[in-house]
């Protein structure tokens, strides 16, 4: 076709596959631009969806924070300063892309093909070879989420972590295309003389970077909790004795444990002020058979050294006793702790020192006896508050009276579990149709059994299905087959009782979210 003289018709030819190939061309832009559309809507679905799942965890931890400040307070004030961080950043590119959308009709906001020109994002970031305030003000926000987010990690934060939010938030220049030509800076790169759907796709992908990064600071912290917990630098040494006031001339008699008083945790060497005691090791625990000595506060103090990756790992431990000359008030203490709660049989140990069961009496309301110096307190649901009055008959001439008040308080929040695990659980879809979903109370005093009774279930994307039982039916397990690897299974609204009490109700049963692995 381009050799020689053409005829008219050869002529003609020529421009109509000119005029066909711009067609092509031109429709093939059209294409490309409701692509970046369809790919801002799939990252804004999954940006709600994150929404929710982060809500669940925020507020899963606060009321851990609340019930357990001593382990989850620093985690749940790290987790508030990444949620402010992290949804000023988002709220900000809101708001630009909303700016970029001002003039738009509403009806042409999902009209991507149209959205080719970028002439308004360009005046608002650029001004000849320099950027506007507002550009400015946009590389800066990046940086300083992503600066002050590393800070409140600090340097024991995870690296694979680490590595991600400094990927996903560099905005380092691009290296310069031809060789002896200066960088070109990010903002240019990324933006400049780009169509409108364009840079409204790489904003709500800066959104969802965001929310990807919150919910793994969240996961990362709570497993850093979880791996801190089960290390043996975080066991307590514990003096339990058989009495907590002697009189003089007795013997001290009772046991040094550690916090879960497990038999299996055998010591490699025990100290008692000076003195080695290994050899007064029975079951985990250390036997004390020593003189009480004079009256007045006496201190015991000791370590008990275990081996740990083939390191010595010493646990301190200290407690107080009083050695007194007779006794003037009875002594009432919780088997579980210094509270009682409602809906529960509270086990309540009440002993005079020198003074034989059958001589004390003990009332309150919902206290019954079941045996020598034991008792069972089951409280009232109106009241917050019980008092025990004791009563001790120490010579024939003689009764003491003592009180004591206990703090009435009601079961905690229940979390939702699968396979046993609380919070966010990584595992395979073809596993969860038949994984049964339950309900739990970690580190709760009481080892409750909970059972189920029904939940919903959400996957991305599909509408929540109400499950009855344990397990999920027909119409969950059709939503979970569109499920796909990364996608957050929710499972909330868990409904469940106490194993042979269902007349309690429980507080909420916080949800539990299942990603799927593949």
């Amino acid at each position: 076709m381009a050799g020689g003289k053409l005829s008219p018709r050869q002529k003609m030819i020529n421009l109509m596959y000119l005029i066909f190939i711009a067609m092509l061309a031109m429709q093939m832009d059209k294409k490309v631009l409701s692509s970046f559309g369809f790919m801002k809507e799939k990252i804004e679905d999954a940006n709600r969806s994150n929404n929710v799942n982060i809500d669940h965890i925020l507020s899963s931890l606060n009321t851990k924070a609340s019930d357990q400040p001593e382990k989850f307070a620093d985690l749940n004030t790290k987790a508030q300063q990444i949620h402010t961080l992290s949804d000023g950043l988002f709220q900000y590119m809101e708001a630009l892309k909303d700016s970029l959308l001002l003039d738009t009709a509403e009806e042409d906001k999902k009209n991507y093909e149209s959205m080719s020109n970028g002439d308004r994002l360009d005046e608002m970031f650029f001004k000849g070879d320099k950027f506007t305030p507002e550009g400015e003000r946009f590389v800066k926000e990046i940086n300083d989420y992503r600066t002050q987010v590393l800070a409140i990690l600090g340097s024991g934060a995870s690296q694979d972590l680490i590595t991600n939010i400094n990927k996903r938030f560099n905005t380092d220049p691009e290296s310069a295309r031809e060789e002896g030509s200066p960088d070109i800076p990010w903002l240019k790169s990324r933006y400049e003389g780009m169509p409108m759907i364009t840079s409204l796709a790489n904003m709500t992908q800066i959104q969802g970077d965001v929310k990807n990064t919150e919910a793994e600071i969240y996961t990362s912290l709570l497993g850093g909790q979880l791996e801190s917990e089960v290390s043996l630098t975080n066991y307590e040494g514990i003096v339990r004795l058989d009495k907590t006031a002697y009189f003089a001339g007795e013997r001290v008699t009772g046991q040094v444990v550690l916090g879960r008083y497990d038999a299996t945790l055998v010591p490699t060497k025990v100290t008692l002020g000076n003195r080695d005691i290994t050899n007064n090791v029975q079951n985990g625990q250390v036997m004390l058979d020593m003189p009480a000595g004079n009256i007045g506060e006496r201190t015991i103090k000791g370590t008990i050294t275990f081996m740990q990756d083939n390191k010595e790992v010493p646990v301190d431990f200290t407690s107080k006793y009083s050695v007194i000359a007779q006794p003037d008030e009875a002594v009432i203490s919780a088997d579980k702790m210094n509270v009682v709660y409602r809906g529960l049989d509270n086990p309540i140990s009440i002993s005079l020192p020198g003074v034989g069961d059958k001589d004390i009496t003990a009332n309150a309301t919902g206290l019954r006896k079941t045996g020598v110096g034991k008792y069972i307190m089951r409280p009232s649901n109106t009241q917050n508050e019980v008092e025990i009055v004791v009563n001790g008959k120490i010579s024939p001439t003689k009764t003491v009276t003592s009180r004591k008040k206990f703090r009435i308080k009601d079961i905690p929040a229940a979390m939702g579990t699968v396979r046993g695990d609380f919070g966010v659980v990584r595992m395979p879809k073809s596993s969860l149709g038949n994984t049964p979903i339950g309900a739990g109370l970690p580190d709760f005093v009481f080892d409750l059994q909970l059972d189920v009774q029904g939940f919903t279930v959400k996957v991305p994307g599909q509408l929540a299905v109400k499950v009855t039982g344990t397990k999920l039916n027909a119409r969950a397990k059709a939503a979970l087959a569109k499920a796909r690897r990364g996608d957050v299974i929710t499972i909330f609204d868990i409904k469940a009782t106490i194993r042979g009490n269902s007349s309690y109700q429980l507080k909420r049963v916080l949800p539990v979210s299942i990603e799927i692995t593949n």
